[in-house]
């Protein structure tokens, strides 16, 4: 058993294991330190009481050692299990309380422990006394036991001692566990094979068949059965009188040993005969002992130089077989009696046997692992050997070549293991230009582009020695394999990025002034503020009171000033100067006493505007140029870029030129110095980064074997990658990215060849030896050469052997066949000349003749056995080449090298991705016989190859933008568009298109405002008021004023206005040209101008609004009234009264930079304010009336970069899958970078390229089947089986196709090949009448052995049996036994086993055992479980016309009824009335009780029969179904009858009826 299983059941089998360990330790710890001690259970003094004793306490005692002492307690109980008094126990027998110990310490803890074992095999526990009986079905498994040994020992020399010691500091490891083994499998065989043919053709004979096993039995399972089965056969053809009952064979024995011959003194030696004296089962055969030991096998005798061979010579030798005539009884005969037309070969020429002989070991190679791993796997280290002889004739052969054990198990210690992760460069410089697509290229400004771009970088792979080194800021690290670093993710290599553009801010116009407020009494300027108390403020507070003049009655009264109007002119010149005024009108004239109105002249003010002189000459200054290194200026070496590189001060300059208005460039000094912009400012120059770049990475490695002659000289190359490109002045990268050169000079591969000797005379068995054998004794016949062969080296001095078979190919044949002619043999002319060959796929020919007195014998002149003449085809080198297999894709040429330093960096753009390549297909080569060669010998290269193009991606390509379309808003703010259309569709991996509409366009929306009214008035100043009147008095009174109105067309990029048809502006929004105005009189009360009036709370009627007017003048007579000094009117809705909102226009699309793609942009949308009436006014009305603008009118967006896919560079093409064959196929492949954002061209499709490899044939050795049994010289008995080794050429699909046979040299050495194989096998032919065993079976099926269905083993076992055939009866006792065997094999499967049942027929019926697979088989389902297959009913049917039926009760035949007993058993058979039977059968005779039984289909009508009793001899339930039933029935019937029955009360009788008579007249109708 080779596996176990540990278990805890409910069958008390850890008690039982636990019980028996403590016994079983006890009494081995007594066998191994034998102590003074008694036993703790004594036999009592009768049969009821007894003495118990507990456990022994721990050992105690003054000092550590061998003074200490234990106790314990005892009782005296009752068998029943109660404790009673010492008294009732015999103190004879009373176990000891105290005892001696060895007292352990502490410190003795270290000085022992222990020491346990292995787990022994499971094995089968006997079932407990208190089961009943035994298990007759096996579930699951059996209980088992394991146990192991446990001993304490000590440290030092791990010598055993008392088990007490160690159990003083831990528990006694458990010695045994439960464990289970699998259920008892039986014996599995197959079914049997059908019968054979009969052993004899007239007559009696024997037929037999055989089966085969499945699966061995294992765990105490049933053994197999018998193999075979046998059966006479009788031919009705009785054989013919006169013919021997027995037939004779001619049988011969096996080869003998080959020897050498011996002398003649010792002929008899070693000579073997048969012994007729016997006409037992059992043949004798005598070996005449020989007279001296035996020769050895080797000749010469090995001496110490023997084991390395300079030169291989053989020795021819002889062996002998026995040849006898058997019977076919199995009886040895005379030879006589054997018909044979030659006498048998009982000798035969031999090589002899030659063993293999090998060198030393090397040493042993390094382990290969030479670090500490995680996965703690082991190594392994390496030693070989070399083959210094062949074994020939026979010999032992060689044992195994190379031995591999484990190292480094642990690896403690060792170093850990390297590390390796990826690494990346410097982000590059960010770009835009990729994210352009072909159109827009060719448009754009590409030095220009700002906004979003991306970067990209270099990832390489590098080696971290170890976790705790440093890691500094720029790790230099040593590149490694990038495979090495495929276990992670690589980092990103292309990010986003930015680049600045210039924002031209975009103001609104000024908002009007907000109201004055301060925040300081000291600050003259207003402030937003808010209220506070006066004591806040430290100055006193301005004065709450002005003077102020006021007319008295009679004065004149002048207005307010106007404000200033505009400046006449922009600047001061020689020639003109800006002026601007105000005026003041006069409202009341003076009196005659009053203050008389200031002069005309006072009534206007002029004042001096914009005098500061016109600028003819002004300074332009240029831009600021870069930061440049100022050597007069630097900071003392301070740092400013990240604490590490220190950077100094620059300077930046920009020219400043003096300009003359609307001229060009003057002289410096016709500017004023005072103007002069600055030219020169310090700045902060960008430190310099130098050049970084990682170490060279390890040369390639050099071939590590010789080289050919004439082979071409190894290189190996190393590089490295730059990590930082410089910049800013900093040291410049190196030019050498990449060194390459030649490897060491490798040595020349030693030349060895071959040398053969001449061949030896052909050797047959001496005449010596002939004289003493049976057989012809004439000195000829069949025979060996040999010839010896040597190694030379390359000058022709001898070598050693081994040299040749390591460098010099196939080992050149030793021996060849020969014969020497007998008398009787034909003689021949030696063969002619072939002839000459008239091309490729002819035939040559060569021819012999008959000689002498052969021409005259007639075996001679048969050509089928002495062929005349040879036929060979003609050797031709003409080859076939032919293209093989699908063309490959395009293949684009590869990166440059990566020598060349532009190709670290260079962009993903630059990368080629169409245009033309070239596609290949391989070329396959093959001879005229159709064998495949080597491709380069019909093409250079074993390809052919075509131009190709690999069409490049088209972008999406839309229209230019269209102009802009009009204001969606005719008064206000809205939004303008412009759009492209499709033009054409992306191809090939192209950009695809944006988001289009269902027009095929896109769109672009900007805000815009149109003037609700490209008209509009203009007014200038009201005229002085002209009085009417006719009177001589004041001209004062109402008068009447105008001014000039105006209509102007309102340009939008121009302040001029040019004046148009008043039609053409909004004649109800015509200002007045005339209006009424007064000139207070002297003594008129003089009143201010209205002001303005008072909003509206709502507009209703119910609110009104007011103005107001204050008096500038009192009247002159107190009594006079002034006018009222307050106006009202109420608020009408869109005539006094109007409401404003805020109206917002959609949103723009989002804008970026003039010069940007994509990135951070900004939407904006306008507002506006809209009266009531529906027109647009000035914002200031809507925030006049505290409307709050709390519109979001400008939001950040941002417009998605179109990143395009990013692939990285195809990788080197690898090796071929395939060394040879037609399927080899080459790869490459590339991986994305980055993804496709947006609108980005879409990654391809194919990241992996193939291409095939040349088509170079392959060469395998195959060896034959095994060839039938061949018996040489006889018709029975030993002979050999042989199989053939040849070498196949093939395209790498076989076996699933043919292949050709070549030539041997190809496949290699031939010889050493058939070496190592197994290329003859004795067998053997049975003769008629010998009892044998058949051939081995096939290998079953792979089968787990399983417990429920899952196994708990890895491998699994199949078998393979050889069944006895016996062909005589006489010989069934010397028959040898049936064999099987079994073979551990993987990937197999858990079976299980059922019983399966045929149709009854006649109360039989098949039943089998059928695995799970379907097959049916002897052995592996519970005979417990197996189902009958004959059926009896019980009691036996005895009445007449019953029979048993198919449910194994008793029934009557068809026509008969049964009638049923009060037990249920069949009273007796009734006739059913109306049926007739066709059995007749007197009841009262043995014919009709024991007539056969009905068909199978009367049974079947029988079984539907109504029965009202069941096989188990109770009334069916419907019975009591149609009682109830027929019950109910008969009151329904009898209710039915009373109702109808019962007369009618009616006082009146009905008049009698005449009875209907119906007569059927034949009309239809009826």
């Amino acid at each position: 058993m080779d596996s176990s299983m540990s278990l805890r059941d409910d069958f008390g089998v850890n008690v039982w294991t636990q019980r028996a360990g403590i016994s079983l330790g006890f009494l081995l710890l007594l066998a191994i330190f034998p102590i003074p001690a008694q036993a703790d259970m004594a036999l009592p003094r009768d049969h009821h009481f007894s003495w118990k004793a507990g456990q022994w306490d721990q050992c105690v005692g003054e000092e550590c050692g061998s003074g200490g002492f234990q106790t314990r307690t005892l009782w005296c109980v009752h068998a029943e299990g109660w404790t009673t008094h010492h008294s009732h126990c015999s103190p004879r027998d009373r176990p000891e309380t105290r005892r001696p110990c060895f007292k352990v310490c502490g410190w003795h803890q270290d000085l022992f422990e222990w020491d346990v074992s292995e787990w022994g095999a499971c094995v089968l526990v006997p079932f407990f006394s208190n089961e009943l009986k035994l298990r007759t079905e096996c579930v699951t498994a059996q209980h088992g036991i394991q146990r192991r040994k446990v001993h304490c020992v000590r440290t030092t020399n791990r010598t055993a001692v008392s088990l007490r010691i160690c159990e003083f500091f831990s528990q006694k490891p458990a010695v045994e566990q439960a464990c289970l083994i699998p259920c008892p499998q039986d014996c599995i065989v197959s079914d049997f094979t059908s019968w054979s043919s009969c052993s004899r053709t007239c007559g009696a004979g024997l037929q037999y068949r055989t089966r085969h096993v499945l699966a061995t039995p294992m765990y105490g399972g049933a053994h197999c059965p018998n193999l075979t089965e046998t059966r006479t056969c009788n031919h009705a053809l009785d054989c013919p009188a006169g013919e021997d009952e027995h037939q004779y064979s001619l049988k011969v024995g096996a080869w003998s040993e080959c020897r050498l011959p011996h002398d003649k003194d010792s002929l008899l030696s070693g000579r073997t005969s048969v012994d007729f004296t016997s006409f037992q089962e059992n043949n004798t055969v005598l070996q005449h002992p020989q007279a001296h030991p035996k020769h050895p096998r080797l000749h010469p005798p090995q001496h110490p130089l023997s084991r390395y061979p300079m030169s291989w010579e053989l020795e021819v030798g002889y062996r002998t077989r026995q040849v006898r005539c058997t019977r076919s009884d199995g009886k040895n005969v005379m030879l006589s009696l054997c018909s044979q037309t030659r006498p048998p070969l009982t000798f035969q020429s031999c090589i002899m046997p030659g063993h293999c002989l090998v060198s030393d070991w090397s040493s042993w190679t390094p382990c290969s692992k030479t670090c500490r791993s995680a996965d703690l796997s082991p190594g392994f280290r390496l030693r070989t050997r070399t083959m210094t002889q062949i074994p020939v004739g026979g010999g032992n052969q060689c044992p195994a070549l190379e031995e591999k054990e484990a190292c480094n198990i642990l690896g403690d210690l060792l170093a850990h293991c390297p590390r390796f992760v990826w690494r990346s460069t410097d982000w590059g410089e960010c770009r835009i230009s990729p994210l352009l697509s072909q159109q827009d290229k060719r448009l754009a400004n590409i030095s220009a582009l700002c906004g979003a771009g991306i970067q990209t970088r270099k990832t390489y792979c590098i080696q971290i020695p170890d976790d705790s080194a440093p890691h500094h800021r720029k790790e230099v690290s040593r590149p490694v394999s990038a495979k090495l670093c495929a276990a992670e993710e690589p980092p990103s290599a292309v990010q986003s990025c930015s680049l600045p553009c210039q924002h031209h801010c975009l103001l609104s116009p000024w908002s009007d002034w907000g109201p004055c407020l301060y925040d300081n009494c000291r600050v003259p300027q207003g402030k937003k503020g808010e209220e506070v108390s006066i004591s806040e403020c430290e100055d006193a507070p301005p004065p709450t009171e002005v003077p102020c003049e006021r007319a008295c009655p009679g004065d004149c009264v002048v207005g307010s000033w106007s404000p200033w109007s505009p400046c006449s002119h922009s600047c001061a010149s020689k020639s003109a100067e800006g002026r601007q005024s105000r005026t003041r009108p006069v409202l009341a004239l003076p009196g005659k006493e009053g203050k008389a109105c200031p002069a005309a002249s006072a009534l206007e003010e002029w004042r001096m505007c914009n005098d500061h002189p016109c600028l003819v000459f002004y300074w332009d200054e240029s831009p600021w140029g870069p930061c440049i290194p100022d050597t007069s200026m630097n900071l003392n070496g301070s740092s400013f870029w990240n604490g590490t590189s220190a950077c100094a001060i620059g300077v930046q300059i920009r020219k400043a030129t003096c300009m003359k208005i609307n001229s060009g460039q003057v002289v410096n000094k016709r500017c004023p110095d005072s103007a002069r912009p600055e030219t020169v400012r310090p700045c902060l120059l960008p430190c310099k980064k130098d050049c970084v770049v990682t170490p060279f990475s390890e040369w390639t490695p050099c071939p590590a074997s010789c080289v050919p002659e004439n082979g071409s000289v190894a290189a190996q190359s190393r590089y490295r990658t730059i990590i930082q490109r410089p910049s800013n002045g900093g040291q410049e990268c190196p030019d050498t990215l990449y060194e390459e050169r030649e490897c060491e000079a490798l040595p020349v591969c030693p030349v060895y060849r071959w040398r053969t000797h001449k061949w030896h005379s052909c050797s047959i068995v001496p005449d010596s030896v002939r004289r003493g054998l049976a057989g012809p004794g004439e000195f000829c016949g069949d025979g060996l050469e040999t010839r010896g062969v040597s190694c030379i080296g390359e000058s022709g001095e001898a070598a050693n052997m081994t040299l040749c078979l390591l460098w010099a190919g196939p080992l050149p044949p030793q021996t060849r066949g020969c014969r020497v002619p007998c008398k009787d043999d034909c003689s021949f002319t030696t063969w002619s000349k072939f002839t000459e060959c008239s091309g490729c796929g002819t035939f040559r020919a060569r021819t012999r003749t008959l000689t002498g007195r052969s021409k005259k014998k007639e075996q001679c002149a048969d050509e089928t056995l002495n062929p005349l003449e040879e036929t060979e085809a003609c050797p031709c080198d003409e080859l076939l080449s032919q293209p093989f297999g699908n063309w490959s894709e395009c293949l684009l040429p590869n990166p440059p090298i990566r020598g060349q330093q532009q190709q670290r960096w260079r962009s993903p753009r630059q990368a080629k991705g169409c245009g033309q390549g070239l596609r290949v297909r391989a070329v396959s080569c093959v001879d005229q016989s159709g064998r495949p060669v080597d491709p380069t010998l019909c093409t250079e290269t074993g390809f052919t190859v075509e131009l190709c193009i690999v069409p490049c991606p088209l972008d999406c390509k839309l229209s230019d933008w269209s102009a802009w379309s009009a204001c969606s808003a005719s008064c206000g703010s809205g939004v303008k568009l412009r759009s492209k259309w499709l033009r054409e569709k992306a191809f090939n991996g192209g950009r695809p298109c944006p988001k289009l509409d269902l027009k095929n366009q896109v769109y672009e929306a900007v805000p815009c405002h149109s003037e609700c009214s490209q008209y509009e008035w203009r007014i200038e100043p009201w005229s002085i008021c002209t009085i009417n009147s006719v009177s001589d008095g004041p001209l004062c009174g109402e008068g009447v004023q105008s001014r000039k109105i105006r209509c102007v067309k309102l340009e939008a990029h121009s302040s001029e206005l040019n004046t148009v048809e008043d039609s053409l502006c909004d004649q109800e929004d015509m200002p007045p040209r005339a209006q009424v105005c007064s000139l207070s009189c002297p003594q008129d009360c003089v009143l201010s101008l209205w002001g303005p009036w008072t909003n509206c709370l709502q507009c209703d009627q119910n609110n009104t609004r007011t103005r107001s007017r204050h008096v500038l003048r009192l009247p002159a007579n107190e009594k006079w009234p002034c006018p009222d000094l307050i106006q009202s009117e109420p608020c009408v809705q869109n005539s006094t009264c109007f409401t404003y909102e805020f109206k917002v226009s959609d949103w723009s699309t989002c804008q970026l930079s003039e010069n940007a793609l994509c990135g951070q942009g900004s939407k904006v949308r306008r507002v506006d304010c809209l009266r009531g009436d529906g027109k647009m006014v000035e914002l200031h009305k809507c925030e006049q009336f505290v409307l709050l603008n709390n519109w979001t009118l400008s939001e950040s967006c941002e417009v998605d970069c179109p990143v395009s896919c990013v692939l990285s560079d195809w990788s080197p093409w690898a090796e071929c899958s395939h060394s040879c064959g037609s399927k080899g196929q080459s790869l490459r492949a590339r991986r994305i970078l980055q993804k496709a954002h947006e609108e980005g061209r879409p990654c391809p499709g194919l990241l992996t390229q193939t291409r095939p490899c040349p088509i170079k044939p392959c060469y395998d050795w195959v060896l034959s089947d095994w060839s039938p049994c061949i018996v040489e010289g006889a018709e029975c008995g030993e002979g050999i089986r042989r199989r053939g080794l040849s070498c196949l050429v093939h395209l790498g699909d076989w076996p699933g196709t043919t292949a050709q046979t070549t030539h041997s040299d190809l496949c290699g050495d031939a010889i050493r090949r058939a070496v190592q194989q197994e290329m003859e096998q004795p067998c053997f032919v049975p003769c008629p009448g010998d009892c044998h065993l058949t051939e081995w079976s096939t290998w079953s099926s792979c089968q787990l052995t399983c417990v429920e269905g899952r196994s708990f083993e890895s491998s699994g076992r199949q078998a393979r049996s050889r069944a006895v055939v016996i062909q005589v009866t006489e010989n069934q006792a010397s028959c040898p036994h049936q064999l099987f065997e079994t073979q551990p094999c993987n990937g197999g499967k858990c079976h299980s086993y059922q019983w399966r049942t045929g149709a009854w027929s006649n109360n039989q019926r098949a039943v089998w055992c059928q695995r799970s697979d379907g097959v049916n088989v002897t052995g592996g389902c519970y005979q417990q479980k197996r189902p009958t297959t004959m059926r009896h009913c019980h009691p036996p049917c005895t009445k007449p016309f019953s029979h048993c039926t198919p449910s194994g009760v008793c029934g009557c035949e068809r026509g008969y009824t049964e009638v049923m007993s009060s037990h249920g058993f069949l009273d007796y058979c009734t006739r059913t009335p109306g049926v007739d039977s066709y059995k007749k059968a007197d009841v009262k005779t043995n014919s009709g009780r024991l007539k056969p039984g009905p068909a199978q289909a009367q049974d079947v009508f029988t079984e539907w029969t109504l029965r009202p009793v069941g096989p188990d001899g109770r009334v069916k339930i419907w019975v009591y179904a149609v009682i109830v039933v027929g019950f109910i029935l008969i009151l329904f019937i009898i209710a039915l009858s009373f109702l109808l029955c019962t007369p009618s009360h009616s006082s009146k009788t009905a008049a009698p009826q005449k009875p209907l008579s119906l007569a059927y007249d034949g009309d239809m109708d009826m």
